[in-house]
């Protein structure tokens, strides 16, 4: 092809303007340009199949073009759509259409088809408009050079390898310059040709290709360069994703275009139709080649240091912005129109695989008569649909060979039984061969039948031999040579022919390869393969010619020769013909009857007279005969069938019998899909399987997720245990069949609608009818239970729907509406849907076109949506088929539409909020959303698929079954997915967990992803150590030891000689409740963070911390003159009850401790005359104290929860408690010295329903206002203790509400703050219950990032500070409406922390992917870099240069290591990313820079090392001598020694307890091994493995040159000093000896140095402890000088000062 090389320019090279060997068709006409400055093609029309341009003329012949980049330059006519076709020829010489057009409005595909929506760019645009991203080219759109990288495309979306271009077809409407092949990448303008591409693998334009440039213009200012599907042009096409993981891709559209006001900068604003925001990307620094492109969205968030607001900007090099793995210089005026596949930017959906099939129930499908033992009898395997299980008897678990796409008809096993082979019913006639041990599918082959009846393997594997019907229906046996699939041949066929005899079954004698024997009505053969040909040789029957035979079997035995063993053949009539093989005749028939019972009341063998057994199947051993037959009866025969030794029953009829090979155990199958075993020795018969004979139709979960009902054709209802697969129960009507089922989520009791309209209600417990309603008259199609157990509705298919109340079990029908439900909506169980807080009820109707939304407590309408009219381009009327309400924060119903689409519509308004198409080829059969509203499930076309609900361009797709699905949701507690169908499947869902409620919530935030984590986790073996060592050489400290104790003990430093001194706290701990106080008064500013109370001055940012909790802090109070501040933490160590502790706010010193709660104190409040202190616990206890003494004046206990606690500010008696569904009034009545209480319960309003009340304050005189986990404010007369007024405040819980004259706060967990006027609800409190919520206005709303879960305002509501779970503090000013950040900090756990080497800031990085940087003077945060669905694992500061003074400007760098393999390199000045690496396959566990900043030293979980350039993005070294042990530390001191030469010395340490040290010289590229330590530990039963030890830690030792420190799981509990000269320990260390900071953990659990920081004077000297990390001190690291200290304790960071350094 070297005619092809360097270019081709298919237009000259075919000649087009002579259409001899091009076609063209309607307007296509060769016109002048002279802006072109050549000729150019014009293609217009109105349909694109009557106006093209076709190359080549005829569709037969074949263009031949191989070369890798096709090049297209043309521009779209304004105002029209246009349409290119190209057809490419894979290496297996399939055709594949590749077509892109700006008509498509989404990526589509198939195996033979892959269309592409275009974005055309408009010359004058700075972003993307919105309303052209998708649609009509601009009017001022530009010439276009558009290259396509067609191997690469091929490669990712269809996983093929490119051959050539096989035709080009141009439609309408197009102006079209050139055409052009190349193997080699093309850059345009003039830049391309002065700069130097060589070094990058891309060439210039060549001239007839490029456009033409004026003088002093700029090629990129004039036109279009897209670019899709390139990658380096160094590098081979992607690799295809491996099959049958159900992914699939999808696209996103951008729209790139240059900005006017930045140099440098591109605005990037997405033109996908879900509307991405729009990001910044830096483009001045290129990329190194080696350097691949970030699959995750990178965001830079910079804090203005004036206002404290967010600026978000995303950094990147420009191949990362482009999502190419190349460079690619951009200009600042290029206006671009891209196509990005998702992965390129965003990473698709994760885990991938999302789903893993984990069992099926079920059994047969096509047949119910093939199950067989493996070799060793200790599995089943059977077929189940299109599926094949393995089933291991011992424990119950399931493995899947998955393949089929129709049922399977047969199974056959080899005689090794590494061998199965199974075939599939349906017109394909498909087989397959399977590697039984490894299940993998060893050959696939056409079976040429359709009606499969039986399938045989010889005992050598060699043969196989199968009988079906034809597709003329007509008898047909085949016979396989399968000799060479084990070694990777196919499967031939030797011989096959039509017989006009009936064959029930057929197999070949496991003695004899050559042959077969076959059975069937009236007839038994003989078969072989001679010359070729398939002959047979019938068995001469006498007497028994008119029976039916059913199968047959072989006499076992190691006796006699293979062709003198008996084949005995069973029939219909109970007859079983013993068959001489040698001979051909038959030796002997025996009869087998019923037995009959005796006068002494046995039973004997039948008599000769009277029917027989209608025996299915037969099954021989050594010692006995099996026989299943059409009575539901297993029996076990003498081998002279003389008697029946042992029978069991069955429910129906025995489809098959199969001894196992060890004889102990018969397994059966019946004709009602039940599988099960016999076992001989024990005479005890194990059920294996159930299953349903006809299709699931729908099925209903236990509120625990333990039961499940299902319902089928079969006209049964059952219920499962989903642990164990067994059947529980089974119910079934006469002459009725159910439709619909649905459990109650409390108590044992099922609700079913059958086909007669008739809803019944049956009690599990007792087993059997409780109730049954008949309001409906035909068929119940939809039957729901509310969330809450309160209601249950039910409609039919007249359209009539009906509304019941459950009380103590008893049903009451509250309203029955006729005509209201669609009645050709169709049934399910999902037809009706509840919203999660049963609040409101949607479906189809009153037509196929409306959606109607009704209050469920009523069944008032509220909302009608017409499906039909939302879509104004469709050309037909689009109806909906299902619904399903989203979370209930966000309002939303989403909607399943005949279309293929699901409509994500607003509850409330009905406004189309989004849309998801195409979802499924056929409609979405039904949908079902998580309950942290993250995942979708939509079923269709007999597959699942998952979606990212927040960005529905990601979805995974899972086939298995072989008929549509009708219904899938997930399990109550997320973490198993079950689809029904065919058979019912469970599958384990692989994404993380939803994150559970916070133990200050009474109910599961609606948000789940701003829930903190649940409770400080107890410190175990496995707890992180660290060690660190400090540069500094105090005086008086001499070297004596090698070694030193670390001891369990609190070892609390004198007063006055405390080494180390808490300097700041970084974070906010969002885990708690009311933890925050402010009193706008005296300026007071106080809030928790772990253990520690941080007391700051808002002015100078200075703080103080008080210590005194072992434990999280839980909440805070500060009384009314602001004098004394009330904490609350966990049980202190010792103890059994919670501590209280008693502050004094002007000097800080802890004044009393209180104990009395058991559990975690929920709730404080101080009496307006700060005389009694209130505590409310989490084991429903309230406490009241009296602040003179604190001690207990009275103690009593709730029967239910309490949530929250007030004291009135009119009567400093009064007070009031919140829990489940009521308020709780108190009066305190002092007599005397005795103080008691009376209480008064109000429960909340009837029309709120089951509610939590989880918040309260008092407003103006007589006013109580409360907050309910369902969004509703309750106001309340406290005069009465009645409510007389509720309004619907927000869309989730309200935690805090704060008033303040008429004036009232909410915070909630929608993230939301909001302000209400309330200036009128006193005087409505006068009309009492006819009070509406009209005359409430909402003044401002603000959004912040997290649950609101404290607040402390001024007097006017006018400023105040408000917390949030994400762990921020904000600023809030009503006035000016702004948010400002206080205070931030982690959420999840550190991973990380390192200082800059100017020890003016600190880094961090945490398990949520982010890094932040902080300033340590003011411990602000000045920069954080995120990256998305990734954790960041490990990161260190780049070194200055030893000798360089700093400059200024000098750019500082950071690089981090995350979880993929990646590192990443950011630039602190700049907040950018530089650079991504991908040394890695595992995660990161370590990283580190060398001592000149030149190398990145990283480790890895899988315990390799790698040495990469930051200059150039390569990996240098990658050494495999910890391969297999984690790395926990790379460590590079700083200075050279050890007759390393113009190098430096490092070392690497991994779990396994070895340490490696490295002599390295970069300039030489030398890295030396010098010296490998291993040192020992206890064997013991305690020591499991790797993952369970503390990690091992070493540094050299700064101070002592050549020794390095080592710490980990030994001998002893110490740090021990090994000399690198010597070669030994001990070793004397000579002169000074500083500090060593260590957490180390000893096997024992919860001891108290788990959280202690120990700073021990090393080798000698008292060691030192100190307080204030609430959790396992896993992070410890000194400063460069040894001045500094930071230690981590999950999310919580310290800093600390050696004063005395």
């Amino acid at each position: 092809m070297a005619w092809q090389r360097p270019y081709l320019n298919i237009f000259k090279h075919f000649r087009v303007e002579e259409w001899k060997r091009s076609a063209k068709e309607g307007d296509v006409a060769a016109l002048t340009d002279t802006r072109m400055k050549g000729t150019i093609y014009r293609i217009r029309g109105s349909n694109p199949a009557s106006s093209y341009l076709q190359l080549p003329r005829a569709g037969t012949q074949s263009l031949g073009l191989t070369g890798r980049y096709l090049y297209l330059l043309f521009r779209p006519l304004p105002r029209k759509h246009f349409l290119v076709h190209l057809d490419v020829t894979t290496e297996e010489n399939q055709v594949v259409r590749i077509s892109f057009s700006n008509l498509f409005k989404e990526f589509k595909s198939s195996a033979t088809w892959l269309q592409f929506p275009f974005v055309c760019g408009a010359a004058s645009e700075g972003t993307a408009r919105r309303g052209e991203e998708l649609g009509l080219a601009p009017a001022d759109t530009r010439w276009t050079c558009l290259v396509l990288d067609l191997p690469s495309i091929l490669a990712l979306y269809l996983a093929r390898s490119y051959s050539h271009l096989r035709g080009v077809k141009l439609c309408c409407n197009l102006l079209v310059k050139n055409l052009c092949t190349s193997d080699l990448l093309f850059e345009p303008g003039e830049e391309a040709r002065l700069g130097d591409l060589s070094c990058r693998g891309v060439a210039p334009m060549p001239r007839e290709l490029a456009f033409p440039v004026p003088k002093g213009e700029k090629w990129h200012d004039l036109y279009d360069y897209i670019r899709y599907g390139c990658s380096h042009p160094s590098a081979a096409p992607r690799p295809p994703r491996a099959p049958g993981r159900g992914r699939m891709g999808s696209w996103v559209d951008f729209k790139v275009s240059s900005s006017p006001n930045q140099s440098g900068i591109v605005t990037v604003a997405p033109g996908h139709r879900w509307g991405w925001m729009g990001e910044l990307f830096n483009s001045e620094t290129p990329a190194p080649p080696a350097a691949s492109s970030d699959s995750a969205r990178l965001n830079a968030f910079k804090l203005s240091p004036r206002t404290g607001e967010t600026q978000s900007c995303l950094c990147a090099s420009e191949s990362q912005a482009l999502g190419l793995g190349c460079p690619w210089r951009v200009f600042p005026s290029l206006a671009l129109s891209m196509m990005v596949l998702s992965g390129f930017l965003f990473q698709g959906l994760v885990p991938d695989p999302i789903l893993k099939l984990r069992t099926i129930i079920g059994f047969g499908g096509c047949s119910t008569k093939w199950a067989l033992w493996t070799r060793d009898s200790t599995a089943v395997v059977y077929p189940c649909h299109a599926v094949i299980v393995a089933l291991l008897l011992k424990t119950g678990e399931q493995r899947f060979f998955l393949g089929h796409t129709d049922k399977v008809a047969a199974l056959a096993f080899s005689g090794s039984g590494s061998v199965l082979a199974s075939a599939q019913a349906g017109p394909r006639g498909l087989g397959r061969l399977w590697d039984f041990p490894t299940g993998t599918c060893l050959c696939l082959f056409k079976s040429h039948l359709q009606a499969l009846v039986s399938l045989s393997f010889s005992h050598s594997g060699a043969v196989l031999c199968g009988v079906g019907k034809d597709v003329h229906s007509k008898t047909m046996v085949v016979v396989w040579n399968t000799a060479q699939v084990t070694r990777g041949g196919g499967v031939t066929v030797l011989a096959r022919a039509h017989t006009d005899v009936d064959i029930q079954a057929m197999k070949i004698p496991f003695f004899d390869d050559t042959r077969m024997v076959s059975c069937g009505r009236d007839n038994i053969r003989l078969w072989r393969v001679r010359s070729g040909a398939l002959r047979s040789c019938p068995v001469p029957l006498g007497d028994y010619h008119a029976l039916e035979f059913t199968d047959l079997a072989f006499e076992e035995g190691p006796q006699q020769e293979p062709e003198d063993r008996a084949l005995f053949v069973c029939s219909r009539s109970g007859h079983v013909l013993e068959v001489d093989y040698k001979n051909v005749c038959v030796r002997s028939a025996r009869r087998l009857l019923p037995a009959q019972p005796r006068e002494d009341g046995q039973e004997q063998a039948g008599s000769s007279s009277g029917p027989g057994i209608a025996i299915n199947s037969i099954s021989m051993s050594l010692s006995f005969c099996a026989t299943g037959s059409e009575d539901g009866y297993v029996r076990l025969w003498l081998l002279d069938f003389s008697a029946a030794v042992l029978e069991a029953e069955h429910e129906a009829s025995v489809s098959s019998v199969c001894i196992s090979p060890d004889g102990h155990k018969v397994l059966s199958t019946t004709a009602a899909g039940s599988l099960g075993y016999l076992d001989v020795q024990a005479r005890d018969y194990s059920t294996l399987m159930r299953s349903h004979g006809g299709s699931v139709l729908g099925f209903s979960l236990q509120d625990k997720g333990e039961q499940m009902a299902t319902v089928s054709q079969d006209s049964t209802i059952r219920v499962w245990d989903l642990a164990s697969r067994q059947q529980l129960y089974d119910f079934s009507a006469a002459e009725e069949t159910p439709c619909t089922v649905a459990f109650h989520p409390f108590w044992k009791m099922l609700a079913c609608g059958f086909d007669s309209g008739v809803v019944r209600i049956f009690n599990l417990a007792a087993s059997d009818l409780l109730l049954e309603h008949k309001q409906h008259r035909t068929a119940v199609t939809g039957l729901t239970i509310s969330p809450d157990g309160n209601l249950m509705f039910s409609s039919c298919l007249q359209g009539t729907l009906a509304l019941y109340r459950l009380v103590a079990q008893k049903i009451q029908v509250l309203r029955v509406l006729g005509n209201v439900v669609a009645r050709d909506a169709g049934s399910g169980v999902d037809t009706l849907a509840l919203s999660g807080d049963s609040r409101l009820l949607a479906f189809v109707g009153p037509s196929k076109y409306v959606v109607t939304v009704m209050e469920a407590c009523s069944l008032d309408e509220l909302l009608r949506v017409d499906i039909s009219i939302l879509d104004l381009h469709s050309t037909i009327l689009d109806s909906a088929v299902k619904v399903c309400f989203g979370p209930v924060p966000q309002g939303e119903l989403l909607v399943s539409t005949s279309s293929n689409k699901i409509l994500v519509l607003d509850a409330k308004t009905g406004r189309l909020v989004r849309e998801v198409s195409p979802v499924h080829k056929l409609s979405c059969s039904s949908l079902a959303l998580s309950k942290d509203g993250q995942y979708l499930l939509t079923a269709g076309d007999k597959v699942i698929k998952v979606w990212d609900y927040k960005m529905p361009a990601l979805s995974q797709v899972f086939i298995g079954h072989s008929e549509p699905v009708h219904q899938v949701a997930f399990t109550p507690h997320q973490e198993h997915v079950i689809s029904v169908g065919d058979a019912i499947f469970l599958w384990d869902f692989l994404a993380p967990p939803p994150v559970k409620s916070s133990p200050g919530s009474s109910e599961k935030p609606k948000d789940g992803s701003e829930t903190p984590r649940q409770t400080v986790p107890l410190p175990l073996l496995s707890s992180p150590l660290c060690l660190d060592i400090s540069s500094v050489h105090p005086a008086g400290f001499q070297s004596k030891r090698n070694s030193f104790s670390i001891l369990g003990s609190f070892l609390s430093p004198p007063a006055g000689s405390e080494v180390l001194k808490l300097k700041a706290v970084i974070g906010y701990n969002g885990n708690g409740r009311g933890n925050m106080v402010w009193n706008p008064d005296t300026g007071f500013f106080a809030y928790s963070c772990g253990c520690v109370i941080v007391v700051e001055d808002l002015h100078s940012g200075s703080q103080s911390h008080w210590l005194g909790h072992a434990e999280e802090i839980s909440t805070l109070t500060l009384s009314h003159r602001a004098q004394v501040l009330a904490s609350a933490s966990g049980q202190k160590d010792g103890d059994s009850h919670c501590q209280i502790c008693i502050w004094s706010t002007q000097d800080g010193a802890c004044t009393a401790e209180l104990f009395h709660h058991e559990t975690q104190v929920q709730a404080m409040a101080f009496s307006w005359d700060d005389r009694f202190l209130v505590t409310i616990g989490d084991d429903q206890t309230m406490a009241l104290w009296s602040t003179h003494t604190y001690e207990l004046v009275l103690s009593t206990c709730i029967s239910e929860p309490l949530h929250d606690v007030a004291f009135s500010p009119f009567s400093h008696q009064d007070l009031a408690c919140v829990g489940r569904g009521a308020v709780t009034f108190w009066a305190l009545e002092q007599q005397e010295a005795a103080v008691t209480l009376k209480v008064h319960r109000a429960p909340a309003p009837d029309v709120l329903g089951l509610v939590e009340l989880t918040s309260l304050c008092y407003g103006a005189e007589a006013l109580l206002y409360s907050g309910t986990n369902s969004g509703q404010i309750c106001v309340w007369d406290t005069e009465t203790n009645s409510c007389f007024m509720t309004w619907e405040a927000d869309e989730g819980e309200i935690g805090v509400l704060l008033c303040r004259h008429q004036r009232l706060l909410s915070g909630s967990n929608t993230k939301r703050i909001r302000l209400w006027s309330v200036g009128t609800v006193q005087e409505l409190r006068l009309k009492g219950p006819n009070a509406r919520s009209g005359s409430v206005l909402l003044e401002h709303e603000i959004t912040l990032d997290g649950t609101i879960v404290s607040a402390a305002f001024d007097d006017c509501l006018e400023m105040g500070i408000v917390g949030t779970t994400a762990g921020t503090l904000w600023y809030i000013n009503w006035v000016e409406s702004t948010s400002i950040r206080l205070i931030s900090g982690h959420k999840n756990k550190v991973t990380e922390v390192c200082f800059s080497p100017d020890e003016s800031h600190c880094a961090t990085c945490g398990e949520d992917g982010s890094v932040r940087i902080w300033a340590l003077g003011s411990t602000e945060l000045v920069v954080q870099f995120q990256v998305l669905n990734q954790s960041c694992q490990c990161l260190a500061w780049k070194p200055r240069p030893v000798g360089v003074w700093p400059h200024p400007s000098e750019s500082q760098h950071v690089v981090a290591g995350y979880s993929d393999g990646t590192v990443r390199v950011f630039s602190v000045s700049r907040t950018e990313m530089e650079l991504k690496m991908h040394p890695h396959a595992a995660a990161l566990t370590a990283v580190t820079y060398s001592t000149d900043g030149e190398m990145i030293l990283s480790g890895g979980k899988d315990g390799i090392v790698a040495v990469s350039s930051p200059r150039t993005g390569m990996t240098i070294h990658v050494l495999a001598d910890h391969k297999g042990s984690p790395i926990t530390l790379c460590f590079c001191p700083q200075y050279h020694e050890l007759g390393v030469e113009g190098g430096e010395l490092w070392l690497a340490a991994s779990s396994d307890r070895r340490v490696s040290v490295w002599g390295s010289d970069w300039l030489q590229d030398k890295c030396e091994l010098l010296d490998w330590l291993s040192f020992p530990a206890p064997a013991g039963p305690e020591v499991s493995g790797l993952d369970s030890l503390p990690p091992s830690l070493a540094a050299f030792c700064p101070w002592e040159h050549g020794v390095l420190v080592y710490m980990g799981f030994g001998l002893q509990k110490e740090a021990l000093f090994y000399s690198l000269r010597k070669k030994q320990v001990p070793v004397p260390c000579h002169g000074q000896s500083g500090p060593v900071g260590v957490s180390w953990h000893s096997p024992e659990p919860l001891l108290s140095s788990d959280r202690l920081l120990r700073l021990q004077p090393c080798p000698a000297g008292a060691p030192q402890d100190y307080a204030g990390h609430d959790d396992t001190v896993h992070l410890c690291r000194f400063a460069p000088s040894g001045r500094r200290l930071l230690t981590a304790s999950h999310s919580a960071v310290l800093v600390w000062e050696l004063p005395g350094a």
